[in-house]
């Protein structure tokens, strides 16, 4: 078990964003966090993040409590934001050197990581481009090979495919099967219902809780739906 949390909750205020959220997800788990914007699924994403303190309840990531350790937590992660998160104003393989040197892997390996990590994503002849002139599907690739560059043993994801078309997020999640067979455990949150058959486990996030969490196949068959579309609609709705 890498992620446990138990009655999670943050509050705003008077307004409760998560409310006493408790799951599990295991090593090398593909792991969706679904719901609606708005939801709660992102700042949930940054309470076991180390990035947000929770109001009440308790938490924690890669052995580490997410209350007390949230600097232990950081370390043993990889992060990739909602909104697009490497320096555009420098080359690809500057940022590849630049993310290695900052999670504390030697030159010789971050000139190792960079080759292999660029040969798989056919982006070679890219090397020297500035990522700002790369296409948006380009970026996002790039971004999530950044962020399990040390190898963390879990990897934050969310939304990672917002504004690509279909078939670039078939092959964004191709790289994220290839991180889990790796072992590292991947925790995605998206609002594209059809991504949660990709995931081995999902939960269903409704105005701050979680109203479902269950292989996708179980889902349907529970709520007698035909996709998970279909599934979201009659929580929402409930």
């Amino acid at each position: 078990m890498v992620i446990y949390t138990s009655n999670l909750t943050k509050r705003f205020g008077s307004f409760t964003a998560v409310d006493r959220i408790s799951f599990q997800v295991e090593r090398g788990e593909i792991f969706g966090f679904l719901g609606a914007n708005g939801a709660g699924k992102t700042t949930a994403m940054q309470m076991l993040c180390g990035l947000s303190r929770p109001t009440s309840g308790e938490g924690s990531v890669a052995g580490f409590d997410i209350s007390r350790q949230a600097e232990k937590v950081k370390k043993h992660i990889g992060y990739m934001s909602q909104k697009f998160s490497l320096y555009e104003d420098l080359k690809v393989w500057e940022n590849m050197r630049l993310f290695g040197g900052i999670y504390g892997i030697n030159s010789k390996q971050i000139a190792l990581k960079t080759n292999e990590i660029l040969n798989e994503l056919e982006l070679e002849r890219e090397r020297n481009t500035l990522v700002r002139e790369l296409p948006l599907g380009w970026k996002q690739k790039l971004a999530f090979s950044v962020s399990v560059f040390h190898e963390p043993q879990i990897v934050f994801l969310d939304e990672p495919t917002g504004g690509v078309d279909p078939a670039t997020r078939r092959q964004f999640w191709e790289l994220i099967y290839r991180a889990a067979d790796k072992g590292i455990t991947v925790f995605v949150t998206t609002h594209y219902m059809d991504e949660a058959e990709y995931c081995q486990r999902v939960s269903i996030m409704v105005d701050g809780k979680i109203e479902a969490l269950d292989t996708p196949k179980n889902l349907k068959q529970q709520f007698r739906a035909a996709s998970m579309e279909h599934v979201f609609q009659l929580l929402a709705r409930k």
